[in-house]
């Protein structure tokens, strides 16, 4: 290309494009340069001055998702040097070129010869250069331009975080926001509807709804019952091209559960009951357990029993067990068939917990009567006194009754009642027992002084039932007879001073008695009637001595005897 005096203007190479848009419209643009002026396709504004040397581009376009037979046409490469002689060689280098896109290299022509992926690539930055194809000179200065891949709507919105689970109050108001939802396009936001997605539910109407531009999930009907129904499954649906036919969808599932609020008061299922205790029970004892039910659930179910009134309200208590929320009735006091044979109660059970949102529903509580029947139970026979003490004399014959017993059948049924007597297998059997009567006699002589009191236990059970028993114990105390004489309190060895004088007392002498005291002291001293009679010596009864003491021993002075000398005596012992 020559360059005259009168001419200003520069070799341009020139960018035909070829550009589609979403509804695969298609446009060749040819540029006409003209001197002094760069010529900038659809409506850019035109600049009046001397252009430097070099390419004018317009950005090329290529289709995404091409899957034509033939490459697709991108755009034309022309410099203004080129006289369609084919002297010009064009060539392209940078991103793609000679793989992705390809280019006549005598006409400029560029192609895609591959499908291509807006979303894994959105341009592709190229490098145009015209040369003489004798010369291999560069015609023109080597130029960078773009080929952006143009998006068709070829991705359908997806939920990335569902299935989603999620809980909201039962009872909760109509339009209770529950969950926003999120819908992604990978599709081009800038450009037409392909990215502009529009929620809609599928299913779960008419219990919830979804705002068509946030996602947001409500509640669409009021006082939804967790009773009634606790689980929803809801299908979201998200769709592009602003929801309009041919657009492409996607969904997610929304797992909705209601959660509990106290809006159920407990219930007994019966107003009436009956509960069947035994007389035998123990005190303190659990006797029996009442429920009531409540449809709710966790600490909303929570709830307290208590006795309200009845006759029984002394003799029974109510606890509450707080895992199974049940009413356990315990006995505080002993039950007795034969004066009582029933008890009513009435029972009251309560929530714990209130919601006084709720509270028009009614009273959070319930009551019902329960009737307590006492079971006649077999009873061991009764002794008419805790223990019992006897008395019977030493010395006593053989078969000496020492007291009676006597133990009755408790129950309605006053059944016959036999006695006997546990005994050791070791243990001597001094008494017997009559097993119609109770009397108690002695099989063996007693002596209090070896045996002075007895502890036995008698036993009594039912004639009809032996291994029912009851027992007592039976103190026997041996009374005292005077049958041991006394006798000296130890042997005495006697000396007297033959310098005594008359009547200085020589000694004192005691005895002692084994008999009770009732029976021994006090003592009565003499000399021996059948013995000579010692002229030099008496024997006096003390009389006037204080009261024994405690072993029974009673003094006693011999008349006659002598003190101590006052010179040291000569003395003798008494033979």
């Amino acid at each position: 290309m020559k360059i005259t005096s009168t001419s200003c203007i520069c070799p341009v190479l020139v960018c035909l494009c070829f550009v589609q848009r979403c509804y695969g419209t298609s446009h060749h643009s040819s540029i006409k340069v003209t001197r002094n002026q760069t010529k900038h396709i659809e409506g850019e504004t035109e600049v009046h001055h001397r252009p430097k040397r070099g390419w004018v581009w317009n950005q090329f376009f290529v289709l995404e998702e091409h899957m034509g037979p033939d490459p697709q046409y991108v755009g034309k490469l022309h410099s203004n040097s080129d006289k369609g002689d084919g002297s010009v060689k064009y060539i392209l280098t940078g991103e793609g070129a000679g793989t992705i896109f390809i280019i006549d290299d005598t006409t400029g022509d560029i192609h895609s010869t591959k499908s291509l992926d807006r979303e894994q690539k959105t341009h592709y930055v190229l490098h145009a250069q015209a040369i003489d194809r004798r010369t291999n000179k560069p015609l023109e200065p080597e130029s960078e331009f773009i080929i952006k891949v143009q998006d068709i709507n070829d991705n359908a919105p997806k939920f990335t975080d569902g299935p989603y689970i999620v809980t909201v109050p039962e009872m909760s108001d109509m339009g209770t926001s529950v969950l926003q939802v999120t819908a992604t396009d990978a599709d081009d936001p800038t450009y037409g509807n392909s990215a502009r997605v529009v929620y809609s539910i599928l299913q779960g109407q008419p219990y919830f709804s979804v705002d068509p531009k946030t996602g947001v999930i409500r509640t669409a009907l009021h006082n939804m019952d967790r009773e009634a129904r606790e689980h929803y499954s809801v299908v979201i649906q998200a769709k592009d091209m602003a929801g309009q036919v041919g657009g492409l969808s996607g969904s997610t599932t929304v797992n909705i559960t209601l959660t509990d609020v106290n809006d159920n008061p407990p219930r007994f299922p019966q107003k009436h009951y009956q509960l069947y205790v035994p007389e035998s029970a123990q005190v303190g004892s659990a006797v029996g357990k009442i429920k009531a039910n409540d449809a709710d659930t966790g600490s909303n179910a929570d709830m307290t029993y208590s006795i309200i009134n009845g006759d029984g309200v002394g003799m029974f208590s109510i606890s509450t067990d707080k895992d199974t929320r049940e009413g356990i009735l315990s006995l505080r006091k002993p039950l007795n068939y034969e004066k009582k044979k029933s008890y009513t109660l009435n029972i009251e059970g309560a929530n714990t917990h209130l919601d006084f949102r709720f509270s028009h529903l009614g009273p959070f509580k319930d009551a019902t009567m329960l009737k307590i029947i006492v079971g006649d139970v077999d009873e061991p026979p009764l002794f008419s006194m805790p223990s019992y003490v006897m008395e019977v004399n030493e010395n006593a014959k053989v078969g000496t009754t020492v007291g009676t017993v006597l133990a009755q059948d408790p129950d309605s049924a006053n059944r016959v009642v036999r006695y006997f007597i546990d005994y050791n297998a070791e243990e001597d059997r001094f008494f017997n027992i009559d097993a119609n009567t109770g009397t108690i006699k002695t099989t063996k002589v007693l002596d209090r002084e070896e045996t002075p009191w007895y502890n036995i236990t008698v036993s009594a059970s039912e004639n009809d039932n032996p291994a029912l028993l009851s027992h007592v114990t039976v103190g026997i105390r041996v009374l005292d007879v005077n049958d041991n004489p006394p006798v000296l309190a130890r042997e005495y060895d006697i000396v007297v001073c033959e310098n005594s004088k008359p009547g200085q007392v020589i000694h004192t002498i005691s005895a002692t008695d084994k008999d009770d005291f009732a029976n021994g002291p006090r003592f009565n001293f003499f000399l021996d009637e059948h013995l000579p009679v010692n002229p030099n010596f008496t024997l006096k009864d003390n009389e006037a001595a204080a009261a024994p003491s405690p072993s029974r021993s009673v003094p006693a002075r011999e008349t006659g005897a002598c003190g101590p000398a006052v010179q040291k005596p000569s003395c003798r012992r008494l033979a």
